[in-house]
């Protein structure tokens, strides 16, 4: 499945980070993040909220604008080697200068020459600020900001969306309102994690807050009416089946609703949300979609195809995307 090139839009910059990059990061500024590997070396936690945890913890050795560069490059390299042409990136100006826009304009600056040099080499790439909701509503305000004053609203420049992620228990979707708006009126593409842990309603709010696109979204196959809304508002969802069966919300590939969601008419798409901790890649995703569900190469061309409209790029980029898998 390495052959296939491939578009990604649901993949986390410091969740993507290999633990091999995440011990290099720690040992060279002489932190011990032991606790959060196992024997062999891969990150180590027990469900959602521990994996949160641990996920904070590395992406706490990930400090300064030349690491996150880094990090990028390594992402991206990774990203070509499994056959993408195109990735969207998670990122947060939390954890790049604690959501202020001066910093963050650093560390903007490093990641976009790295983009640049990676798109030369034939991976693309764009970034979507990303808003921690556990880290509550006012927080969030700070990195729609950033997403504001920093992004394309052309797609043509690095960051061309705003997003929110995080721990969908910590209250409503329509909390976060102020920053969404603040987004939209900046014209950038909005999405928002939901439908994972929260359930249909939580599907059913992050709709309110009119985003093109939806984080999982999977458990909206619960709610057949809701299932019928999302194929009338074409909204996309960005399913990560490898990352929800790592979690324990679905036990197999045969039981996840991606095939029943797509045969409803849902308009989704295929990615690895955080691969190094749920043990796959966007290869291993597309063989364990064909091995569950008979899928083949125009069922991957049409799921391409999809995330080629869906993306928050400009339109020369979207037009190369396109010829790609037609």
């Amino acid at each position: 499945m390495k052959e296939l090139k491939k578009v990604e839009l649901h993949l986390h910059l410091e969740g993507a980070a290999p633990p091999v990059f995440v011990r290099g990061l720690a040992a060279e500024k002489r932190v011990d993040l032991g606790h959060i590997f196992d024997r062999n070396g891969d990150y180590r936690f027990s469900d959602f909220r521990d994996f949160l945890r641990v996920y904070e913890a590395a992406t706490s050795v990930i400090t300064t604008p030349a690491d996150y560069a880094r990090l990028l490059r390594e992402v991206l390299e990774n990203c070509a080697e499994e056959g993408a042409i195109y990735v969207e990136l998670f990122v947060s100006p939390e954890f790049c200068g604690g959501g202020d826009l001066s910093a963050w304009r650093d560390y903007l600056a490093a990641m976009t020459e790295t983009a640049r040099e990676m798109e030369a080499q034939g991976i693309a790439s764009r970034a979507i600020l990303t808003a921690i909701r556990h880290f509550g509503p006012d927080r969030a305000r700070r990195t729609a900001l950033c997403a504001a004053e920093t992004g394309h609203a052309d797609g043509s420049g690095w960051v061309t969306g705003f997003g929110m992620g995080g721990d969908e228990a910590f209250g409503k979707a329509t909390d976060f309102a102020w920053s969404f708006d603040c987004a939209r009126e900046a014209s950038l593409g909005l999405t928002c994690h939901a439908g994972e842990w929260g359930g249909p309603q939580s599907v059913r709010e992050a709709l309110e807050l009119c985003v093109s696109r939806i984080g999982h979204g999977v458990r909206a196959i619960e709610d057949p009416d809701l299932v019928r809304e999302l194929v009338h508002r074409e909204t996309v969802l960005e399913v990560c089946p490898g990352s929800n069966i790592a979690l324990g919300l679905y036990p197999d590939w045969p039981s996840h609703p991606v095939a029943r969601l797509a045969d409803a008419g849902v308009r989704l798409t295929i990615s690895t949300d955080d691969p190094p901790f749920f043990h796959t890649t966007l290869s291993q995703e597309y063989e364990r979609l064909a091995d569950a569900f008979a899928w083949s190469e125009p069922e991957f061309a049409r799921l391409n195809l999809t995330a080629a409209e869906a993306a928050f790029c400009d339109d020369d980029t979207r037009q190369r995307l396109r010829a790609a898998f037609r």
